[in-house]
């Protein structure tokens, strides 16, 4: 089961450099077993509507929820203080905290592009290597 971050969707959506490599593990994990933090799901939507790419942002909503299944998690209030810690123990920014608690929370495999991870315990993959994995 996987979380997957901001930085892997938008690859996919604006067919950055990586983007084969995005569709090739999309195709291979079924959407059942991808999770995306709602601050990951919100985050794309305000920078999809900055590109005035809306119909990026419906085609996305449509592929992820109403015709695949992946599941949207999210952080309480009562979470916050370990995000918090998660920041400081790893000079973390919010939303990359966020994303580390997220997936320590709920047991998830982090998949990111983001190295700022590698300096943490939960080092996450990249898609190649879970696609390498399989």
């Amino acid at each position: 089961m996987y979380l997957v971050d901001t930085n892997i969707w938008l690859e996919r959506l604006l067919d950055q450099d990586r983007s084969v490599e995005v569709g090739r593990f999309l195709e291979i994990v079924p959407s059942k077993e991808l999770f995306i933090t709602d601050f990951a799901f919100h985050s794309i939507g305000v920078i999809l509507g900055r590109l005035n790419n809306s119909e990026a942002l419906l085609l996305f909503v449509r592929d992820l929820f109403i015709d695949g299944s992946v599941s949207i998690v999210h952080l309480g209030p009562e979470q916050m203080q370990r995000v918090v810690e998660i920041m400081q123990k790893f000079n973390l920014d919010f939303d990359d905290a966020y994303q580390y608690v997220a997936a320590e929370y709920h047991n998830l495999i982090l998949v990111s592009f983001d190295s700022d991870f590698a300096r943490t315990d939960r080092p996450g993959k990249t898609p190649l290597e879970i696609i390498k994995g399989k």
